[in-house]
Formats: structure tokens, C-alpha cells, sequence
């Protein structure tokens, strides 16, 4: 009997060394297959990961929400807690070690914008004694750790795809991708777009679209428009990406939360204004972002190895994290697109360091 004992005691601390404890999972990866982009919003209140004081080289004041005059503070304490794993702690010394030498670039909009900026108070936040440095060399933004030489680079660039003056006006050519030298050779590369893309009237950046030797056209379906230009960007992945050298990701669409209806809320106006805490419904009411679906449908004929950092379903759920009128504009406009900082961004680069690692 004693002896049954014993190996049922040694059987059981086997499968807990194989599969692990459901309360004590292995950071990350707890279990096979384990999926980091699903999951839930918790309350933590070791959070944030950082105060937006003391990050003073942000160079958008429309993302520091406290300094703006926010007045709520629970935006700020929500942690992403994946389903059936944890995602490992932030470890921002330990980036920078693995980082030593490389040069990571973000490309794109204003909400890569957003999370490069995230990245920078992190890892500042993370080693504050280093020394750094903050440049712009032509249109690129280039945030040096020098005791480590790394470098954080942001890119504006909202389509990916040129815009080009020409005499009959500002014309988007779809097949084109010109300036693309300060994307070649870098260690990482991630990648950004689909704010833009919606602007029409004075915001809408071009006169005429060319795909080609097609004629002119002012405009079509912007979701078509979309993917015509990142099946552009995806052929210059597969024929300039070095693999060995280059890790490429692409931030998933980042939603807006303008339109209350969106998750639910009563009200014709109802947006992003006064919201004060996440949608913990099971399922988001709006579904999946079309866009987003766009962007996976390509992602899927690329053929060098591109990592969704699929943000955008984890992202829907809070439509507590803008700034609304505690942005650059303050009552004048309400922001319901942007994300304040500290916020949602840091979760993002909490996943881009786990996919990383």
C-alpha cells in the first residue's frame, strides 16, 4: 500500500512539472497553444507601469491625460490578463540586454506613434540612471539608450504606400513604395496602418489614386483601397525581409471608440466621452474590425515571417482609454481614436516584448 502510495505521489508531481499548476502557470506560455491576445481586463492595482511625469521627452502632450486635466484614475489600472496563461512581467533592463547594438523601428501612423512613445517611458521608466538620447534625422525619430546602443526609431508613414505632388494634384500610388531605405536592415521592424485611411474632406491626404497604368480615380471603397496598398507593402516584405536579420510585426487595427453604439450604449451621441472603465461583456457587440480582417487576409499570403501583434480585439474592450477631451484639443475636440499614457499602448508593448522573448 505504501509503495501505491508513493508512486501516485511522484505520478502527481510529474504531470504538475509537465503541465503546471492552473493558479501558478508558466509566464507566457502555461499551457500549449496558449493564445496571449485572448483573454480579459482585470483590476491591478500595481499598475501602471509608469508615470507619465516621468517621461518628459513625450513629444505628444495629447497622450498625457493626467497632465491634461483627467480627472479619473482607474483607466490606469487595468492589467490584460490572457486565458489560460500569464504574460511575462516586463523586464525593461532585460530588453535592453538582449537589444544591445539593434535597432528597432516603428512605422506608421499616429497610433504607432502611441506606442513607440509607450516603449520609450518603459524602458526609461525601466533603467532611469541610463544615459539617452532624442534625435530627428529627416522624418525619423530616433530614441538612443547609449549605455546599450539601442535605438527605438519611428517613421511616420500612414499608408505605407507613397503620396506623390504631382501637377494635377497630391496622387496616392498604390503599387509604390519609394522611401523604404530606412526600413531595410533593421532588428525589428513593426509595422503600422488604417487611422488614416478613413479621413476624407480637408483631411484626406490625396487628390487621386493611380494603381498602375489605370486611370485616375478620386476614390473607391476604402477597405479595398487598404488592401490594394498593404498587398504593396506585403511585396516588399518577400523581397527585401532578410529573416535571419529582420523581425517583422504588424499592429493590429487599432479601433476608435466614437460611436457609443459600438458596445451597447444608449444615447445617439453616446462616444468615448465619461467612459471610465472597460466593456467586460463576453464578446464585444460590434464584432471584428473589418479592417482587421483585411489586414489577416493579407498577412496570409506573405510569404516571410510577419507576427500580428493582434491587438485590436483586447483593445475594442476599452473604450475607457482615450483621452477624449483630455487630449492636445481639450473641449475643443474629443479624441476617441489616440490612447492616453500611461494606458493601453503599454499592454501592447507587454505582448511585443512576450512575442519577442
Amino acid at each position: 500500500m505504501r509503495s501505491f502510495t508513493i508512486c501516485v505521489v511522484l505520478f502527481l508531481a510529474l504531470l504538475i512539472q509537465i503541465h503546471g499548476k492552473d493558479d501558478d502557470l508558466n509566464p507566457g506560455f502555461g499551457k500549449i497553444g496558449c493564445n496571449l491576445f485572448d483573454g480579459k481586463w482585470v483590476y491591478d492595482e500595481s499598475y501602471p507601469l509608469y508615470q507619465a511625469s516621468s517621461c518628459p521627452f513625450i513629444e505628444s502632450k495629447e497622450f498625457d491625460c493626467i497632465k491634461n486635466g483627467r480627472p479619473d484614475k482607474f483607466y490606469l489600472k487595468y492589467r490584460w490578463q490572457p486565458t489560460g496563461c500569464n504574460l511575462p512581467k516586463f523586464n525593461g533592463a532585460d530588453f535592453l540586454n538582449r537589444y544591445k547594438g539593434k535597432s528597432i523601428m516603428f512605422v506608421g501612423d499616429s497610433l504607432s506613434l502611441n506606442q513607440w512613445q509607450s516603449l520609450t517611458c518603459m524602458l526609461h521608466t525601466a533603467v532611469p540612471q541610463a544615459q539617452f538620447t532624442l534625435v530627428r534625422d529627416g522624418g525619423v525619430s530616433i530614441f538612443t539608450f547609449t549605455d546599450y546602443n539601442v535605438k527605438l526609431m519611428f517613421q511616420r508613414n500612414a499608408y505605407l504606400v507613397d503620396i506623390v505632388g504631382e501637377k494635377i494634384g497630391r496622387v496616392m500610388k498604390l503599387d509604390f513604395l519609394y522611401e523604404t531605405e530606412t526600413w531595410k536592415d533593421k532588428d525589428v521592424l513593426i509595422f503600422d496602418s488604417w487611422h488614416w485611411w478613413l479621413h476624407s474632406g480637408r483631411k484626406q491626404s490625396w487628390d487621386f489614386i493611380q494603381e498602375g497604368n489605370k486611370p485616375l480615380v478620386k476614390d473607391m471603397d476604402r477597405l479595398v483601397l487598404y488592401e490594394k496598398a498593404l498587398n504593396t507593402w506585403a511585396k516588399w516584405i518577400n523581397f527585401n525581409v532578410n529573416p535571419a536579420k529582420t523581425r517583422v510585426f504588424f499592429q493590429g487595427v487599432s479601433p476608435d471608440h466614437a460611436n457609443g453604439r459600438d458596445w451597447g450604449a444608449l444615447g445617439a451621441n453616446a462616444s468615448c466621452v465619461g467612459e471610465t472603465r472597460p466593456f467586460f461583456g463576453l464578446k464585444y457587440p460590434a464584432g471584428p474590425h473589418p479592417a482587421e480582417l483585411v489586414l489577416e487576409r493579407v498577412l496570409g499570403t506573405v510569404k516571410k515571417p510577419v507576427t500580428l501583434l493582434d491587438i485590436t480585439t483586447l483593445s475594442q474592450l476599452r473604450k475607457d482609454g482615450h483621452p477624449s477631451f483630455y487630449g492636445f484639443g481639450g473641449h475643443l475636440a474629443s479624441d476617441c481614436s489616440h490612447w492616453c499614457l500611461p494606458g493601453v499602448p503599454d499592454t501592447w508593448n507587454e505582448l511585443l516584448y512576450a512575442s519577442l522573448i
